[in-house]
């Protein structure tokens, strides 16, 4: 059942051969260079650890923030942090007022 094979057969199988190759080179090439290739992992990498470092810093803020939010609670308020934002917001503050601030020692 082998038939002969004409020249316009051996062509185009030729082509469908060519293309077939250039893909597999292009997602061969993709994969090595692409933006999610092995090159860009290095990149990739030292981005992700920037972004951590900056959820970190985040994180930290947001523990300020919610002290702060406990310390205002309306029916616990902390009475030296409400004098502060009253006198900074009022602007009741004197020029010469000094803020002794103590250390709080576990």
């Amino acid at each position: 059942m082998n038939r002969p094979i004409n020249k316009k057969d051996a062509v185009r199988e030729k082509v469908v051969n060519a293309a077939a190759l250039l893909v597999l080179i292009l997602i061969g090439l993709l994969a090595l260079i692409g933006p999610s290739g092995l090159l860009a992992w290095s990149d990739q990498s030292s981005q992700l650890e920037a972004h951590k470092e900056r959820i970190a810093e985040l994180e930290e803020e947001r523990a300020v923030l919610e002290n702060r939010v406990d310390l205002l609670d309306p029916d616990n308020v902390d009475e030296d942090l409400a004098d502060e934002l009253v006198r900074r917001d009022l602007g009741v503050a004197h020029p010469d007022d000094l803020v002794v601030e103590l250390d709080e020692e576990e």
